[in-house]
């Protein structure tokens, strides 16, 4: 697998290759990561399905570069997990809470990452 691309790796060490690699499957992940060393991975299926910072930890090369971590539901439905909503709430306050909550999970997911890839 590490062939593919070889002939397209840029100034940073990756090739125009990248890979679908699941935050739910982490021994693969790594073990893709050991075998495409130059391939960007898109690793969804963070927060919401099950991934963890740790599970997504292999699939980061050794600089923590190489992968792109997706959480769409974790971050975009971080506010049906709030204390605050409450289903009588305005349009306006739960705008406010959408969006206060989607901050706070993105916040919360980069923060994690950096514990396990720095």
């Amino acid at each position: 697998m590490h062939e593919w691309g070889q002939d397209h790796i840029g100034t940073y060490g990756y090739s125009c290759v990248g890979a679908v690699v699941g935050a739910t499957h982490p021994e693969q992940g790594s073990l893709l990561r050991k075998n495409m060393p130059h391939t960007f991975f898109l690793v969804p299926g963070y927060g919401a399905q099950g991934g963890t910072a740790h599970s997504v930890a292999g699939m980061f090369d050794t600089n923590g570069e190489g992968a792109i971590v997706n959480s769409s539901r974790g971050i975009i439905g971080a506010w049906k997990k709030s204390s605050e909503y409450d289903e009588r709430m305005s349009a306006s306050s739960l705008l406010e809470l959408v969006a206060r909550s989607a901050r706070q999970a993105a916040i919360n997911m980069r923060d994690e990452l950096r514990m396990v890839v720095y």
